[in-house]
């Protein structure tokens, strides 16, 4: 068992399984451990040893269970903010909710992370690349912002690409034209075949 004690506890669950077995009094048991005799009479009307939750009881909510309830029932269907359910709180429930103690309620409830209560969106299935004729090739421009030209991406269909027989694409450097008021950047790809199939 673990238990965490502060620095000036007077008492361990060896001391106090001590108090409540030994029929001695009060005050002597009291002298004996350096403690009070409230202490001893404490320890000897539990029934553990172990320390108590220092969470009260009935915890001080300015709202009420039905408020609460009504609370915790706009949070699931609207799925409203913290800061707009409190603004209705306010309005229509009790004008004297915080906001941290709304907080609290909703966590307490198990709906204080509205990412959960949102509903995933199901993610995309990616297919495969659809399977084209032998010397197809795809070129896509991508726009950079970084830097000052695009560059250019090629997916061939050929499984050849980069081996003896196959093709391989190259693509010269940009040649900029500027017209005034227009300014944009050309690409030109050679296609070399090795092969005179395709």
């Amino acid at each position: 068992m673990l238990i965490h004690l502060h620095k000036q506890a007077t008492t361990t669950p060896k001391v106090r399984a001590a108090i409540q077995a030994s029929d001695d009094a009060g005050t002597v048991l009291a002298d004996r451990f350096g403690v009070t005799p409230q202490t001893i009479y404490k320890w000897r009307q539990r029934d553990s040893v172990e320390d108590r939750s220092h969470t009260p009881h009935r915890l001080q909510t300015t709202l009420t269970p039905a408020q609460e309830a009504v609370a915790v029932a706009l949070r699931t269907t609207l799925l409203v903010s913290l800061d707009g359910l409190l603004a209705v709180v306010r309005e229509f429930l009790n004008p004297k909710a915080s906001r941290s103690g709304l907080d609290r309620c909703l966590r307490r409830h198990g709906v204080g992370n509205l990412r959960d209560l949102k509903a995933k969106a199901p993610k995309p299935k990616h297919s495969a690349f659809k399977a084209y004729e032998p010397g197809y090739i795809h070129i896509d421009v991508k726009y950079l912002p970084q830097w000052p030209m695009r560059v250019p991406a090629a997916i061939s269909s050929s499984p050849l690409i980069g081996r003896r027989g196959g093709c391989s694409s190259v693509f010269s450097r940009p040649r900029r034209r500027t017209t005034p008021g227009v300014s944009y950047v050309t690409w030109s790809a050679r296609v070399r075949c090795a092969s005179a199939q395709f």
